[in-house]
């Protein structure tokens, strides 16, 4: 199916039982969001709330909640864009066997953009006021847009061919925002737009902006896909949605013909303005800093528009089917752009960029024991390649080790690691460095540190999967779970200040006193350690978002050797929400048993959540 807006997708999505209709008027105040995320958590339908107080637009929400789903949305034409990546990683196959890539020839004709002169979305106007209005969290700053196509262009070198098409949040209301005249910009490091809106402030002159909601729902994957170089979203989206992404120049602004809504407007050189709280896909809230403020020139929108949102929090959310659909696409180009590199995994419970698993070939000197040689030089170039470059913990392993090694298993992953890691060798620093805007485990905005770990060779150890009987800890230490075999998670005093980091030092010198987690090569200081070592997800997300490697990580029989760190005994990682962490996402109550209601019998929920 290709289709022509948001409200096509709605009705083909109920016709073929993908979605079901909200009829009684719900809340954009936490209500929508919540009944998102419960949904979602029951890899339930896609979600077309008819009645949203506040507006005279609906909405529809969980479109991508399963990657089945979104399958289903872009059948038409998924299975030839994969082949057409295919081809751009592995030509010679498809030059032996042409007839694979016959079906193509229809996505590389929807490649070019076409200008049109006018289009549905400029058939009416409105008011940012009149957007319907969703908050998600209890303390996030205001409403946020929260499937937004953020478009721009560079002034220096303008043209759709060269713009940027990406997903950054916009706050709509709240803070010091004038109502219906500025909404937030936010972008985190890394992203295109920075180097648009460098040229800009550079050549003195404002960033022009398109903000497109829904339309194709192509429009929108397109905003979130990693592309290479040289191939804008744009033309992207037109090959997936098997329709030319048809745009329209109006008052010095470029439109998304077909999109639901668009908001064009003016970021001017040094303006910025506090934007946030929000809460985020790291599962805490992204606090509130100066951001570039957008004032807004038009609102527009199209007769039959439909409001699409998602709800983000602690993964897995709606963004984590994205991310599989994602690496399904994308997954052959991976050797091509860094030969050596077999597999990577940025995972999802972890928050995305807080951990990356990798795979790679460990060739270098193979008339030698196996160890980290090349996956070394590997990992350096992964932290040199696009959004892989935020990565704080990079764990690498040879495949050579276990050719059947699946880099979505983790746990296993995991235990292949940690069965062959050699703490005085494989650890790998770097300080002062750039994170992910989002993670507050550093020691500033976009400030904290990397470590790679990297393990090669034959197997070291064999790993404990349960506690020693005669265990007994010191008395500030309590309560211990084998999180993962070979993995320890231990209750630690709650970390009260940053002068208390010492005390992480005087637990691991504690630690290393006790013969009975000698074993463990990996030990965690965590504030529930029942929690922490319940599931696999909540250990990925306890361990990775909490921990700045420069600051968090000691080891027992610690040792600096030519300005190289390592340890003799177990690794340890003080996982305790710290001071300067941002607060944990929490829903409220009231709201919660509101949904509750919403499943019981005669509700429009019932048998979902």
């Amino acid at each position: 199916m290709r289709y022509r807006s948001m409200l096509h997708c709605v009705r083909d999505l109920e016709k073929n039982g993908h979605l079901i209709r909200i009829r009684d008027e719900v809340d954009p105040d936490l209500e929508m969001a919540e009944i998102h995320r419960r949904v979602y958590q029951a890899r339930g339908p896609a979600l077309f709330y008819e009645n949203v107080r506040g507006s005279a637009f609906p909405a529809v929400s969980n479109l991508f909640g399963t990657l089945e789903r979104s399958r289903f949305i872009f059948r038409s034409t998924l299975k030839w864009v994969r082949r057409l990546i295919e081809i751009k990683a592995d030509p010679p196959t498809y030059l032996k066997a042409p007839w694979k890539a016959a079906g193509i020839a229809s996505i590389a004709l929807n490649i070019p953009p076409r200008r049109v002169p006018s289009g549905p979305v400029l058939e009416n106007t409105t008011t940012i006021a009149g957007l319907p209005q969703i908050r998600c969290w209890p303390d996030d700053g205001g409403a946020f847009i929260l499937l937004p196509q953020v478009y721009t262009e560079d002034p220096l070198n303008p043209g759709i061919l060269k713009s940027n098409l990406g997903m950054y949040r916009i706050q709509m209301s709240g803070n010091h925002y004038e109502p219906d005249r500025d909404v937030g910009l936010h972008y985190q490091i890394r992203r295109d737009i920075g180097i648009h809106h460098t040229n800009a402030i550079e050549s003195g002159v404002p960033l022009r902006v398109s903000v497109f909601v829904g339309g194709p729902p192509a429009h929108t994957f397109a905003a979130v896909m990693p592309l290479p170089e040289g191939l804008p979203e744009v033309a992207f989206a037109g090959g997936l949605a098997g329709r030319r992404f048809r745009y329209v120049l109006k008052n010095g602004f470029t439109i998304s013909a077909e999109a639901d809504f668009c908001i064009t407007g003016e970021v001017n050189p040094g303006e910025t303005l506090p934007e946030g709280p929000f809460g985020d896909h790291l599962g805490y809230y992204s606090l509130a800093h100066e951001f570039p403020v957008l004032r807004v020139d038009s609102v527009y929108h199209r007769k039959d528009a439909v409001w699409p949102f998602t709800v983000v929090g602690r993964p897995p959310q709606e963004d984590t089917a994205f991310g599989e659909l994602i690496h399904e696409l994308t997954g052959p180009m991976v050797p091509v752009e860094l030969p050596g590199l077999k597999a990577i995994n940025a995972v999802d419970a972890a928050g995305v960029h807080p951990l990356l698993l990798a795979i790679g070939s460990e060739r270098y000197v193979p008339y030698r024991e196996r160890q980290p040689q090349e996956i070394l030089t590997i990992a350096n170039a992964l932290l040199g390649f696009g959004a892989c470059s935020l990565a704080k913990y990079l764990l690498i392993v040879a495949g050579e080790d276990n050719p059947e090694l699946d880099i979505h298993d983790i746990a296993d992953f995991l235990r292949h690691l940690l069965e062959r890691v050699d703490w005085t060798r494989d650890l790998h620093f770097q300080t002062r460095t750039t994170i992910d805007t989002l993670d507050y485990s550093g020691t500033g905005l976009n400030e904290g540190s990397k470590v790679v770990i990297a393990a090669a060779g034959a197997k070291k150890r064999d790993l404990p999967v349960e506690l020693p009987g005669d265990l007994s800890l010191p008395g500030d230490l309590k309560n211990p779970k084998v999180a993962l075999p070979g993995i320890l998670a231990v209750e630690a005093p709650p970390f009260n200040s940053a002068a208390d980091g010492a005390s992480a030092e005087r637990l691991t010198a504690a630690l290393e006193s006790v013969a009975e987690v000698q074993g463990f090569p990996l030990i965690l200081l965590v504030d529930d350690a029942d929690f922490s070592a319940r599931t696999l997800n909540n250990f990925l997300w306890v361990t990775f978002t909490r921990s700045n490697p420069s600051h968090d990580i000691y080891g027992a029989g610690s040792f600096i050797e030519n300005k190289h760190w390592g340890c003799y005994g177990p690794l340890i990682i003080d996982a305790r929400l710290k001071p300067h962490h941002a607060p944990p996402l929490v829903e409220d109550p009231r709201i919660t048993r509101k949904v509750d209601r919403l499943g019981d019998r005669n509700g429009p929920l019932h048998g979902i959540v």
